[in-house]
């Protein structure tokens, strides 16, 4: 016993002048999500872990969820000032702030999460991405993706084009503005808020995100229609950055922040994947009332052209709008190619 007190005394008389030496950086990151939020919440705190550990105690990532800051979409503007030094939240939503910054969570009949990944780190995506944030004194980062989103919930069937006037319906991005064009009324709500407007008809429908999330949500309980996606194929978070705190930290520790982000965002793409399987048998087994149903033709048809419509508007208006948009296209045009002839080409062959 007085061997083991004696060798950790003298263990911590050698390496106590080493440790006083290195620098903690202390980072303030601020979330989207609420409290102990699943999937997504947990990929800032295996980020912050990861960065934690990685760094040997040099950098510790501190996080506040909407519950403590009280402002789940004011990240962009809190970041910017520096009154946080990082957040955890979705590009599409500072659309009406920067405009550019739409693209880069996802679009409707776009890549799917393996593409839209390789567009990010190998064809361009992020040279465009730090294109548009460094203006504002912020770097972004693939934060987390869902993969392929459902729908939404509905209160009624959706048969024909004109079941889409006047509904009022939880989805952003730029799905909303598809929608709008159509004769919808898209709005966007908090995730916290979602459950009671739809309960109290505030909204006639929503979407959320997918299985993953939605069985926890209780969206089955006030809503029989549940819809395949088209809008957000590959969903993707992001990390956001204030540059003047990324630029104090060393070299060291920005490539390890950098490694536990892209990390954590795998990290979350196969937990959503996971998750939404297991939720999915839940509600196919055990929830009868529920109705899983594709838009009907016409419908689909109607907002592909609405969509196409506004891809062309967008990228006519604005030159680096239409300089991502262009990325994404030729991109998905090389690359889908491959997904046709691999994981579709497999699927269909083991279904006949």
């Amino acid at each position: 016993m007085k061997r083991w007190l004696a060798a950790g005394v003298c263990t911590l008389a050698i390496v106590a002048p080493t440790q006083a030496a290195e620098k903690v950086y202390r980072l303030k990151l601020a979330e989207t999500w609420p409290t102990n939020f699943p999937v997504f919440g947990d990929a800032p705190r295996n980020m912050a872990a990861m960065a934690e550990k990685m760094s040997k105690g040099r950098l510790k990532i501190t996080i506040d969820s909407k519950n403590k800051h009280k402002a789940p979409l004011g990240i962009f503007d809190m970041v910017r000032a520096g009154q946080y030094d990082m957040g955890h939240s979705a590009s599409y939503y500072w659309k009406g702030k920067v405009p550019a910054t739409l693209y880069f969570t996802t679009m409707p009949f776009g890549m799917t999460a393996p593409e839209q990944y390789s567009w990010f780190y190998y064809g361009g995506g992020m040279e465009l991405m730090e294109k548009v944030y460094s203006k504002y004194n912020l770097l972004s980062f693939p934060g987390g993706n869902t993969g392929n989103q459902m729908g939404g919930w509905f209160q009624k069937e959706i048969k024909t084009l004109d079941d889409l006037k006047g509904l009022k319906m939880r989805i952003p991005g730029f799905a909303g503005e598809v929608l709008a064009k159509l004769g919808a009324k898209p709005t966007n709500i908090p995730a916290g808020e979602l459950y009671t407007a739809l309960e109290r008809r505030t909204i006639d429908a929503l979407e959320w995100v997918g299985p993953s999330l939605d069985l926890r949500m209780g969206f089955h309980k006030i809503a029989p229609f549940y819809y395949t996606g088209w809008h957000e194929p590959a969903t993707e978070l992001q990390f956001m950055i204030n540059k003047r705190s990324w630029d104090r930290l060393p070299a060291d520790l920005q490539e390890i922040l950098r490694v536990a982000m892209r990390t954590a965002a795998y990290d979350m793409y196969v937990q959503s994947y996971h998750e939404s399987g297991e939720n999915l048998a839940k509600i196919e087994n055990e929830y009868k009332n529920v109705q899983i149903k594709t838009f009907p033709e016409p419908v689909m048809s109607a907002m592909r052209k609405a969509n196409e419509d506004l891809l062309a508007e967008k990228a006519a208006a604005d030159p680096l709008a239409k300089e991502i948009l262009d990325s994404q296209a030729n991109y998905m045009k090389k690359v889908r190619r491959w997904t046709e002839i691999s994981d579709k080409a497999y699927l269909n062959s083991i279904a006949q």
